[in-house]
Formats: C-alpha cells, structure tokens, sequence
C-alpha cells in the first residue's frame, strides 16, 4: 500500500480539536486495510514528525433510510497518532 492511499484525511471534530490543543495527538481517517506499521510510516515521512504511539478503531457505517429504502455507510478506520515530546503539530493543522 502507498504511503499516501494509507492516510486519507485529518479528522477535524469537536472532540479532536480537544485532543490536539490538550496534547501531542493527531486523528486521521486512515484505510481500512492499514495497520499500525504502515500508519506510523506514513505520517512519519509525509508529515516529518516522529510518532510517539497509535491507537487505532474501526468505525462502524450506520443504516440509513430514505423511506421504505434501507441503505448502509460504510464502515472506516481512525486513528489517534501521539507525537514525540518535543515534535511540532504540521501547520495545516494547528488553525483547524
């Protein structure tokens, strides 16, 4: 897998916004397929910062109905990436 197919996009909520102002970590929706290895390699080189821990969850895709018509999301994974003491938060995401 790519480095840049394993991290899809930051995960910017309420909650996450704590996380990131509280501490050194960072969330990503990542690929579903990804495991902890490939997760660290891939921030460590695309955001240069190196990696303290990660936790990983899986999503599950909620039913959703229009109607009498029953469709599912789909499910995905996160992950919570700590950073190193001493390690900057990339600046795209420090003004999120």
């Amino acid at each position: 897998m790519r480095l840049t197919d394993v991290i899809r996009r930051p995960l910017i909520t309420e909650k996450t916004s704590i996380l990131r102002e509280d501490g050194k970590t960072i969330v990503f929706h990542v690929a579903l397929g990804a495991n902890k290895v490939e997760i660290k390699r891939a921030v460590e080189q695309l955001l240069g910062s190196k990696v303290a821990g990660i936790r990983t969850s899986l999503v599950h895709g909620k039913v959703k109905r229009q109607g009498r018509y029953a469709g599912r999301r789909p499910d995905w994974k996160k992950a919570y990436v700590t950073l190193r003491a001493g390690e900057k938060m990339p600046e795209f995401l420090e003004g999120a």
